[in-house]
């Protein structure tokens, strides 16, 4: 049995954790859910589920994990695969609700749409808007990383290592800066911006 030292003097790494976790080791369970739960509650928080199907969401994420930990090419690609499989839950949840909701189309077609929030959406498309220009503004690879992170379907960390030239085990590190420095722009553009 591998097992995670609590008191290691760096942090593991989640190939570590995976593999101490692997062996039964649950200080490396409660590491790697301690590590990825934000970016997967993150990711479901965003479908707006109600709050029963987004706790069925995160448990068969995580039940997803255990399952198939061992099939990860990348172990070290693991929050895009937790958020790409919190995400495919999400649409399934999504998808069962449709199909069991009966849709009248001629009756429909006379009421709004009471989900489609008209005013949200303008200010979603505003902040997509300022928010590109300032990654627009941190350097080319940076910007280059997070505007891939920032997909729908973010690709793996081998494939972004590709298609930026930033080394794998130099991904995390250099995304964590780009997103420091894409915090301090927004700061800075808060600051400057008119209170009403």
């Amino acid at each position: 049995m591998i097992a995670i030292d609590p008191g290691l003097s760096r942090t593991p790494t989640t190939t570590e954790l995976l593999r101490g976790a692997e062996g039964g080791d649950q200080y490396a369970w409660e590491q790697l859910v301690n590590r990825f739960e934000p970016a997967v509650a993150a990711t479901i928080g965003s479908y707006r589920l109600q709050e029963a199907d987004a706790r069925d969401v995160t448990q068969r994420t995580w039940l997803r994990m255990i399952e198939r930990h061992r099939q990860l090419r990348e172990p070290e690609a693991l929050a895009g695969w937790l958020m790409t499989t919190a995400r495919r839950e999400c649409l399934r949840i999504l998808s069962d609700q449709r199909r069991s909701c009966p849709f009248d189309t001629d009756a429909a077609a006379d009421r709004p749409d009471p989900t489609c929030n008209v005013g949200q959406r303008a200010v979603d498309a505003d902040t997509a808007r300022r928010l590109r220009r300032l990654m627009a503004s941190l350097p080319a690879r940076s910007g280059m990383l997070l505007g891939f992170l920032f997909e729908d379907d973010p690709p793996a960390y081998a494939e972004l290592s590709r298609r930026t030239g930033i080394p794998v085990g130099s991904i995390g590190p250099t995304r964590a800066r780009a997103l420091r420095q894409l915090r301090l722009l927004i700061e800075a553009e808060v600051e400057a911006s008119p209170r009403l």
